[in-house]
């Protein structure tokens, strides 16, 4: 079933729809709302709520790009722009579009009305709706400038590269220097995916090894260096630190962070730390102090509860009984960990300390036990101790937070600046892309990933993206999955074509896009240990089943296509029409607009009518094929899995290039 928004009216936190992205408390903002010429209306109002009392602000025409100002006639086939000033009277304003359009009654009878509409996040309703999908406005400080337009590589420091010091005489042998918990690999060996065993298997990645495949990193086009846990350890992911003092001497200790983060400053690259604040491993300082004196202060720092996971007492992460989960209603613990001056967070932040960013695992669990819940008041103190890091050291740290499912009430923006976004973008990706003879589970669900239509896709994503303020979605990561999923590669059934339709995505879409390593060259593997294989670099150039070419050839080219396109990496999302198999939207930003056209097979060409696209006739193919222009529109045909993007200048109104 086919869904057409083109004619629809279009409202969302972009340049082009708001006239300042970063607001100060009191500041009076203009909001613009494009109302399609066969939606024309007589009248929009916008509703606020002003310390938690509806308001209505009245809306007015302002100037199209034919030159018409809000007294003159329509323009011909031209959408109108309203506009209203809405004043940030609390940190957050809510707001939504209300429009009327009349129609002559009777003699003596004025007018009535004809249309009754709502414009919300979600899109146009024609009947009342919640507050939970309203734009919103924050005048909370703002993200790192540097953020919006990045591109994040994430890498498993232990299955990434080694590096010259720690090679064996034998290339790739196993390492004969590591703690007695590990079991030792070959580079090249199959990973251990026994439950048991598997978490303890070592290849022995370095950050030193990272240090010396930055040429890969900076060719790829990615500019932020995101490695997962750092600390010292009793498994390959290290989401169970032993201590948060020191770098893990198997990854070379804190001397090659040190050296990784100045390589990587020369190159133009930030570094992304990940940071447990939920828990410890049991053979943390802290934990092992904890235990050692019951009666202690320190054991405060972990929730303990009469129904607990451990004999002693203690809660766990989910019942895991190594990863004992800490109080954050203890002040001592809070100090510890990003309150005072040499706390954790705190403590690696900025130039020569070591990382440019945190990412905060489990951050939706972090502070929340029964009837404890804190997360709010942790995340916006971890933000304050973040932003007076960067105000000292001369740095800009992003925030990101992992979250796995519906995120609007700890992504507001007053603590993180963004989550990874799997609810509003990898989980409906994967229901689009998935291979039909590859149902995997995602993330904890007790059933598989069902495949649905682009339609669906769309409102999953729509419905996403309502609930919180665009700044969090545009500071959000998008991901086609992590070191923790199944791999895109094996997701869509080894077809490289169907990569590069999730990576025409992952590149097109607004938020920060995050390339787990190995991605780009095809690497498969499915949830858990097997989607954390070592990278095949002996493959390079010699084994195309285990390094594709053609795979990082298109990441390449998206990547290239993104940062050099403000429309892509800054503009709005307007979505113009979706069906089973395809999906067409828009990023418009002053600078340009970008028509965006994915298949994933092919499907009759799509005609959209040029009214609501002026001037797409003098733009260039970006990216795939070209399209088909006429004096009746725009057609998209489509012979199979398609990635499209089409580039243009159209006519602004003059207020547009004062944005």
């Amino acid at each position: 079933m086919a869904n057409d928004w083109i004619d629809r009216p279009h409202h969302d936190g972009s340049p082009l729809y708001v006239s300042t992205q970063t607001p100060a408390l009191g500041d009076v903002v203009q909001v613009r709302l494009r109302v399609p010429v066969p939606s024309a209306v007589d009248e929009v109002h916008v509703r606020l709520a002003p310390d938690g009392e509806q308001e209505f602000v009245s809306a007015y025409r302002i100037e199209g790009p034919g030159g018409q100002d809000d007294e003159g006639p329509d323009d011909e086939g031209q959408d109108q722009w309203w506009q209203a000033e809405v004043r940030c009277h609390n940190p957050v304003t809510n707001y939504r579009f209300l429009l009327g359009r009349s129609r002559s009654g009777e003699p003596g009878d004025g007018s009535v009305l004809a249309a009754y509409q709502w414009v919300n996040g979600s899109g146009v309703h024609d009947r009342d709706v919640p507050d939970a999908a309203d734009f919103r406005l924050v005048t909370f400080a703002p993200p790192p400038q540097w953020a919006p337009g990045s591109i994040v590589y994430q890498i498993f420091p232990d299955r990434f590269a080694r590096d010259a010091s720690v090679e064996p005489e034998v290339a790739g042998g196993p390492r004969t220097d590591l703690p007695v918990w590990a079991h030792p690999a070959v580079w090249d060996d199959d990973v251990d995916l026994s439950g048991q065993r598997g978490p303890q298997q070592v290849f022995g990645g370095t950050l030193r090894g990272v240090a010396e495949h930055l040429d890969h990193v900076e060719q790829l086009g990615a500019t932020v260096v995101y490695l997962t846990p750092f600390f010292p350890a009793r498994s390959n992911h290290r989401y169970d630190a032993v201590s948060f003092d020191e770098v893990d001497p198997v990854l070379g200790g804190t001397g090659a962070l040190l050296d990784l983060q100045r390589g990587a400053h020369e190159r133009g690259l930030v570094v992304m730390g990940d940071i447990t604040t939920n828990h410890t491993g049991e053979e943390h300082d802290w934990f092992v102090a904890a235990r050692a004196e019951p009666a202690s202060s320190q054991a405060d720092w972990f929730v303990r509860h009469d129904q607990a996971d451990r004999d002693d007492g203690y809660v766990c992460w989910l019942g895991v009984g190594s990863l004992p989960k800490l109080d954050h209603t203890n002040l001592a613990l809070r100090a510890a960990m990003f309150a005072q001056e040499d706390s954790v967070i705190r403590r690696w932040l900025g130039p020569a300390q070591g990382i440019d960013a945190w990412r905060v695992d489990v951050a939706n669990m972090t502070g929340r036990h029964r009837a404890i819940d804190v997360a709010h008041e942790v995340a916006r103190e971890v933000r304050r101790a973040v932003d007076e890091v960067g105000e000292e050291r001369g740095c800009e740290p992003l925030l990101i937070a992992e979250h796995t499912h519906d995120h609007s009430g700890d992504a507001i923006g007053d603590g993180w600046h963004g989550v990874m976004n799997y609810s509003g973008f990898t989980r409906p990706l994967w229901t689009w892309l998935r291979d039909e003879a590859f149902s995997p589970k995602f993330l904890g669900s007790p059933v598989r990933v069902p495949r649905l239509g682009g339609g669906l896709v769309v409102e999953t994503m729509r419905d996403f993206a309502a609930i919180v303020p665009w700044r969090t979605t545009v500071h959000s990561f998008t991901l086609l999955g992590s070191h923790d999923t199944t791999r895109v590669r094996t997701l869509v059934g080894d077809d490289p074509d169907l990569v590069a339709v999730a990576a025409g995505l992952l590149f097109t879409m607004p938020g920060i896009p995050m390339v787990t390593y190995g991605d780009e060259i095809g690497m498969p593997g499915d949830f858990g240990e097997d989607g954390r294989r070592p990278m095949p670099w002996s493959a390079q150039g010699c084994d195309p089943a285990r390094w594709d070419d053609r795979t990082l050839d298109t990441y390449r080219g998206l990547i290239a296509a993104r940062r050099s396109t403000a429309a892509l990496h800054s503009g709005g999302l307007r979505w113009l029409h979706t069906e089973e198999d395809a999906m067409v939207f828009l990023r418009e930003h002053p600078s340009g607009t970008a028509l965006v056209h994915i298949a994933r097979a092919a499907h009759p060409p799509i005609h959209l009518s040029s009214a609501s696209l002026t001037g797409i006739d003098t733009g260039r193919r970006l990216v795939g094929p070209s399209i088909e222009v006429d004096e009746k529109g725009v057609t998209l045909p489509s012979e199979g899995p398609t990635v499209r993007v089409w580039l243009w200048e159209p006519p602004l109104p003059c207020w547009a290039s004062q944005v």
